[in-house]
């Protein structure tokens, strides 16, 4: 009999159409694994079991009726604790909020929910989604079902070992400076980061309002396509979200890439990785030649001074929104947390100002790069997963700052707003996870997921899985 637990979205969402599984034996398979898991990867930290179990059997009585609510009807989910979920506690992975109970859904759990979705719990973050490991939570760290040794990935930590390790077939996540990106990379999954503003984040706890993202970390860019779908559009309360059409992401999963034009930067994004990440790149790059696409060497001019400008963002605008917190309860916080909140008072002025000015350059610059090609490439993160506690990594005979390479490759298209998808492409010589990333011009998530849709059409790196 097939282990539930090992099917994707799309395929769970078969299984239902065809009757051969109900929502209530989905919600049980899934259950049993966190029950069984959850302790080795740390990811969920509250577990709704009984809600879960009554909104199955709801989801089952309505779908026998024959009122379907569509393809995600009686799916279960989890999401990242920065969503607010009305009754259950959001604290954000910090002492700080561990009281906080909100008396309302975030847009993107309403709307899930209304879709059908059914959500198992809230999921460890990195505290307050300020670090890109998912170590500093008030939970501890979440681990690498790949090896639980290792980290995440973060601040999206515990959204990716939950589905990594099958606890889950797909969660929500947040991205700032590539916090989708990196654990869905670390972890072997597809992860997106859509346009800036292209999914409302209302009721999602911020870390930098001009670059937080709202994106589901998946198994499959076809499943990432229907969270997408489910979440996208203006919901009239988040001023960066464009009353625009929300395509029928699904549909347009044709897996024709013919003629296509990818970017390849090298600068940055392939010659600051470990050689053993761009190996295992470059193969992926060869597989979607073969499905007729086409690479052409791009130049970002300005492109190594993205981390710096990203960071300028991050200290200014979190210390901001901390402020008060901070003022009053600066002993809840983690040690390194506190440590970069009060690195943000001695910012000036000035430098958050022309971090702002290199962005808009920086956008223009991409947007130079979009008109001669539609995508650009580049390995997802230039590294591996590092041991929990390590800080720095050898990359190519250099010890560097982990948090300086893990986010070097993602940044830049945080501090654009250009969509951005990570695929799993195969594995380093160590045995874990490499991705490849995908980066399109802005409304354009159609076509960076039909990318990894015709890519995971050709490999199967996507449907490899976690020993035990």
């Amino acid at each position: 009999m097939t282990d539930l637990s090992e099917l994707d979205l799309a395929e769970l969402a078969q299984a239902v159409a065809a009757k051969s599984a109900s929502p209530v034996e989905i919600v049980d398979a899934f259950l049993a694994r966190v029950e069984q898991d959850n302790e080795r990867f740390n990811a969920f930290v509250a577990i709704t079991a009984d809600s879960a179990r009554d909104a199955a059997k709801k989801a089952e009585k309505e779908i026998a009726d024959g009122r379907s609510r569509g393809a995600l009807h009686g799916l279960p989910i989890g999401h990242k604790d920065l969503y607010a979920t009305k009754g259950v506690a959001t604290t954000g992975g910090s002492r700080v909020l561990a009281d906080n109970v909100p008396d309302a859904d975030a847009t993107v759990v309403a709307r899930l929910e209304e879709a059908g979705m059914i959500s198992l719990g809230k999921l460890n973050t990195h505290e307050f989604a300020y670090g890109p490991t998912g170590e500093q939570s008030s939970f501890g760290p979440t681990r690498n079902p790949w090896d639980t040794a290792r980290i995440t990935g973060g601040s999206s930590s515990g959204s990716a070992a939950a589905v990594a390790g099958g606890l889950l077939p797909v969660a929500t996540g947040s991205d700032t400076g590539g916090s989708i990106r990196m654990p869905a990379a670390c972890c072997g999954l597809t992860g997106l980061k859509p346009t800036y503003g292209r999914v409302p984040r209302t009721g999602i706890l911020p870390l930098c309002w001009s670059m937080d993202h709202s994106g589901p970390l998946a198994r499959s860019a076809y499943d990432a396509a229907l969270i997408l779908a489910a979440c996208a559009g203006a919901d009239g309360k988040d001023a960066a979200a464009p009353d625009r059409p929300v395509p029928d992401y699904p549909s347009l999963l044709t897996g024709d890439i013919r003629g296509l034009k990818i970017g390849v930067v090298r600068d940055t994004f392939f010659d600051k990785a470990q050689a053993q990440v761009v190996t295992v790149v470059e193969h992926a790059l060869e597989v979607l030649v073969d499905r007729g696409a086409q690479l052409v060497e791009v130049e970002v001019p300005h492109i190594a001074y993205a981390s710096a400008a990203a960071l300028a963002m991050y200290v200014a605008e979190s210390t901001a929104y901390h402020d008060d917190t901070l003022d009053d309860r600066a002993d809840l916080y983690t040690e390194q947390v506190r440590a970069f909140l009060e690195l943000g008072d001695q910012l000036l002025a000035k430098d958050y100002l022309h971090a702002q000015r290199f962005r808009t350059l920086l956008g223009h610059e991409m947007a130079k790069v979009l008109s001669t090609v539609d995508l650009i490439a580049t390995p997802g993160i230039a590294i591996t997963a590092t041991p929990i506690g390590d800080e720095t990594v050898d990359v190519r005979g250099e010890d560097q700052s982990i948090f300086s390479a893990i986010l070097r490759n993602t940044e830049p298209f945080d501090l654009t707003g250009l969509p951005a998808l990570v695929v799993p492409c195969g594995f380093a010589e160590d045995g874990l996870p490499v991705s490849l990333q995908i980066a399109g011009r802005p409304f354009d998530e159609a076509t960076v997921l039909n990318v990894g849709h015709a890519y995971q059409g050709a490999t199967d790196w996507h449907r490899k899985r976690p020993a035990g």
